[in-house]
């Protein structure tokens, strides 16, 4: 079986030392290829430079993350156009609203956002997207928008039956971490991951964060990885009363298509072969 972990922080500080194992930890554990996620202008530009460094097993995306909204400025909308030129870098994001944390302005969030989802309808690359306890203004902001973009998801899909429908009726599709997999405030999802269509569901680990709880045996280190999405699409197979096999490949191959991943890993291939 082969898995695709459409978001994973590889560029974290925290695989500074083992990067490139963690890499082949994860190849070794059927998980290839892995979309790298950026989360600002630096870490954008870092997780292009990887995905060349690993053509058609990574891929990159360029955006910044709500956190950081108040960093934007036109200069760093035309760097990450720039960036999006590149073959290997195949959506814009991570971006959206986050008024859990507030570590920017809403005002600032609600501007970057919506550069950016400017941005994804003039490259024509989907948007990788988050939000948190900000659903009102992230679905009136995307009703403006989901028409002119060519994908979008919802990263690390963590609400309720009533989102759910809404994201769907909007077109978007579904990121499913290790959050199911926890017994705390996860369980929930094993019922909606159900309602989710085949060619709308995806999965991730959102490595190194979101680590699953329910892993044995447990390993001695809090930090998530790639390797573990297997274990992730497992849990998800048996909320959907599939079977593991069909799991593995209707979500790889929406996602293979929803980031045109073909198209992007032969180029990059023959590039690389260049």
């Amino acid at each position: 079986m082969q898995w695709l972990d459409i978001g994973a922080n590889l560029t974290h500080r925290s695989f500074d030392a083992d990067r490139q194992q963690v890499i082949e930890r994860a190849r070794a554990a059927g998980v290839s290829p892995i979309i790298v996620t950026g989360a600002d202008l630096a870490s954008s530009g870092a997780a292009a430079e990887l995905a060349r460094a690993h053509p058609g097993e990574l891929f990159a995306t360029a955006g910044v993350h709500p956190h950081h909204a108040g960093t934007i400025e036109s200069s760093t909308l035309d760097a990450l156009r720039e960036l999006l030129e590149q073959r290997s870098v195949v959506a814009v994001g991570e971006c959206g609203l986050d008024y859990y944390r507030n570590f920017s302005p809403r005002a600032a969030q609600r501007r970057a956002f919506e550069s950016q989802l400017r941005l994804a309808a003039e490259t024509g690359r989907p948007v990788f997207l988050h939000q948190r306890d900000a659903h009102g203004d992230f679905v009136a902001l995307l009703r403006d928008f989901h028409r002119l973009l060519s994908g979008a998801v919802a990263h690390c899909f963590t609400g309720g039956a009533a989102e759910l429908e809404e994201y769907l009726a909007l077109g978007l599709s579904i990121g499913i971490t290790g959050w199911l997999c926890d017994e705390r405030r996860g369980t929930h999802l094993r019922e909606l991951v159900a309602r989710i269509p085949e060619q709308r569901l995806m999965l991730e680990t959102d490595a190194p964060y979101l680590l699953p709880r329910d892993l044995d045996p447990k390993p001695h280190t809090h930090r998530n990885e790639p390797m573990y999405l297997p274990h992730i699409g497992v849990q998800v197979a048996r909320a959907r009363g599939e079977s593991t096999e069909h799991c593995a490949a209707h979500t790889s191959a929406h996602a293979r298509a929803f980031f045109r991943l073909d198209s992007e890993r032969s180029i990059s291939r023959s590039a690389a072969v260049d």
